[in-house]
């Protein structure tokens, strides 16, 4: 009996250090919590947008249209609209402290 305890207890024991040896590719809470993070601060720094520089900036990159499809939907000059964008994304950049 004594025999088969030792053998399970070494088993056991291999098992935690086997584990503990293992480290993960990524921490996924922190992976998720600094994701809502970022999520928060864009919306926040979008609110910060003129709101035809908003609607420009979530026509192009949330909704996917071209900056011509943008043009047409918002009846606007297509140059209009490449201003408007170009300015929206550089306050975005400051907003959200990218450097260059």
């Amino acid at each position: 009996m004594d025999r088969i305890r030792s053998v399970e207890a070494a088993a056991a024991r291999d098992h935690r250090v086997a584990l503990l040896d293992q480290v993960p590719e990524f921490d996924e809470v922190s992976e998720q919590v600094e994701g809502q993070l970022e999520r928060k601060q864009l919306r926040r720094c979008l609110r910060s947008l003129s709101e035809i520089q908003r609607q420009s900036v979530t026509l192009a990159y949330y909704q996917g249209l071209t900056y011509k499809e943008v043009a047409e939907a918002l009846s606007t000059p297509l140059g209009t609209i490449k201003t408007r964008l170009r300015d929206g994304l550089i306050r975005l950049r400051d907003c959200l402290g990218v450097t260059a």
